[in-house]
């Protein structure tokens, strides 16, 4: 995104992922309301009649995620916004995004769960979830903000990975920053990129609407200018009906996760500070990684070597910069809003006898003193 400023607006977490939306070119809203999410479908239903859009409140979020979809397969950039209850319920239809390659986004403001949970209270117990909620194999991506700013600029982002490589993104923050109100800086209309998906435009006749185009990512057809569409859930083939052959699915399914590969230069995002000679380094994201910042500059005051890698894409992790970045002889923290959901993925990759989690799950942001003690904790022992 370029640089050119406009005003500052103190704006709420919640509306800024819309404000994000309607300037990345959504025009198709459908939800229903849950808290700590309901914000957000307010302020669509308040921005998208300006832009000629459409918003429906649905009867349910199932209803939600297809009336999106369907929006979508006729040309639109699509958004909903829930909470965990309504994320469960809305699992099968975004397995159905991904294996149809529906473009589409997803805000998923977290709230304490399981079940009905806490609604007002904040979470970040659906890191899981948003990777392996529905079934099958298909690749996911979920991009986590930390703050009013970034979930304005990720919510962009979103629209932009899903339109490019034909995928449901799901943008992940908990009630606390979907609440918050910062100043943030909107941009000026038609600085920032705005991707659009690639439609087809060759002859009719030889048109399959799920052959590779040439970076993994099928052609779409234009609803209305004759090329034809069979869209389904089945396992599927170039030509988009139901195939059971060994060959075709392997085939078929690879593409799925090799899109993302191949395009992972776009997915990617993360940042990486101190890591390289620290002795210590927290993997933090979210709000928590607003109280690892304040912890850090406490432990660097008492002369602890602490470093922060924040994935900003959460799925697929950022595997490689992890290890590129992170000193391979530092121990790693893992402090998080539920009981060690992303740190069994840390120790995946940094090893088990290395990574301490730091897991709160009472429906209170984890503080910084509580992350410091952790650290001066982990450093005495070292």
């Amino acid at each position: 995104m370029k640089k050119t400023q406009v005003k500052l607006q103190a704006i709420q977490g919640n509306h800024s992922s819309a404000l994000a939306a309607i300037d990345a070119g959504c025009r198709f809203y459908a939800g229903y309301p849950i808290t700590p999410s309901s914000e957000v479908a307010e302020k669509m239903s308040s921005l998208l009649p300006d832009v000629d859009g459409v918003f429906i409140q649905m009867e349910d979020e199932i209803a939600s995620m297809g009336a999106i979809l369907g929006a979508s397969l006729g040309g639109k950039k699509v958004m909903t916004a829930t909470s965990g209850p309504g994320f469960s319920l809305k699992q099968e239809h975004i397995g159905f995004a991904a294996g149809a390659e529906i473009p589409c986004v997803i805000i998923n403001v977290m709230r304490g769960g399981p079940s009905t949970g806490m609604p007002t209270r904040p979470s970040q117990g659906d890191v899981m979830q948003a990777r392996w909620g529905t079934h099958g194999d298909h690749p996911v991506i979920v991009l986590a903000p930390d703050s009013v700013a970034e979930i304005y600029q990720q919510t962009l982002r979103a629209f932009n990975l899903a339109e490019q490589l034909r995928v449901p993104v799901v943008v992940l923050f908990d009630e606390v920053l979907g609440h918050l109100v910062e100043s943030i800086t909107i941009p000026e209309a038609d600085t920032f990129e705005r991707v659009e998906r690639k439609w087809a435009s060759g002859p009719e006749a030889e048109f399959q609407p799920y052959r590779d185009s040439g970076n993994g990512v099928p052609e779409m057809a234009m609803p209305g200018s004759g090329y034809r569409v069979h869209t389904t859930g089945l396992t599927h083939a170039e030509h988009g009906f139901p195939t059971q052959d060994p060959e075709i699915v392997e085939r078929v399914t690879e593409r799925l996760f090799n899109k993302i590969s191949a395009n992972y230069s776009l997915v990617e995002s993360y940042e990486a500070e101190q890591c390289e000679k620290a002795d210590v380094v927290i993997v933090a994201y979210g709000i928590t990684a607003r109280a690892t910042r304040r912890a850090l500059r406490k432990a660097r005051e008492k002369g602890i070597g602490a470093g922060l890698f924040r994935p900003v894409t959460l799925w697929p992790f950022p595997q490689e910069r992890f290890i590129e970045e992170v000193n391979p002889d530092a121990q790693i923290l893992v402090p998080e809003m539920n009981r060690g959901q992303l740190s069994t993925e840390i120790e995946r990759i940094a090893g088990r006898e290395r990574v301490t989690s730091l897991p709160r799950f009472d429906g209170e942001p984890i503080s910084p003193q509580q992350i410091l003690e952790k650290i001066v904790e982990i450093t005495a022992h070292g």
